[in-house]
């Protein structure tokens, strides 16, 4: 089981449903990585997780049906942004990747800058040491990609 890590000081911020459904959303992935995807099998289950209640389940199950149906072209473009091989990638930044880059490809309601945040967070609570900065640089290259219109009204 996917468990969250624990901060030894400050104060802890509470969690919005939106960030809940994106821990959910990793865990799922995580599991369907790690394991088969048996995707209506994890859907099953994550209901049984007590953070769910606390979830946007519209957006949980968007985000984990569109990674389902779009993980290999997900995972190809993930590829190119990589400067390492994708086998060395853990489970756990995978997860956090496809997740965010479905929602940088397909959730263009959802600023870039509010993708990668949450996707930093989400690392943090349940990355390695540095993961998220990695998973900074990359979601960043794929924003670069993606979103060309966004940035450029920034600029």
């Amino acid at each position: 089981m996917i468990t969250k890590a624990t901060k030894t000081s400050g104060k802890k911020k509470p969690i919005n449903n939106r960030r809940k459904s994106r821990e959910l959303v990793m865990k799922s992935i995580y599991r369907g990585i790690v394991n088969q995807f048996d995707i209506n099998q994890i859907k099953k289950d994550i209901r049984e997780d007590p953070d769910f209640v606390r979830s946007d389940e519209s957006m949980y199950l968007s985000i984990v049906e569109g990674v389902h149906n779009n993980f290999d072209s997900l995972k190809e473009e993930i590829k190119t942004y990589l400067d390492r091989s994708y086998d060395e990638l853990s489970p756990i930044e995978l997860a956090i990747l496809f997740s965010s880059l479905y929602e940088l490809k397909f959730s263009l309601d959802v600023p870039y800058r509010v993708v990668i945040n949450e996707a930093i967070e989400v690392a943090k609570s349940f990355g390695g040491v540095d993961g998220f900065k990695f998973i900074n640089g990359i979601l960043n290259k794929a924003a670069q990609h993606n979103r060309k219109n966004e940035l450029s009204r920034l600029a």
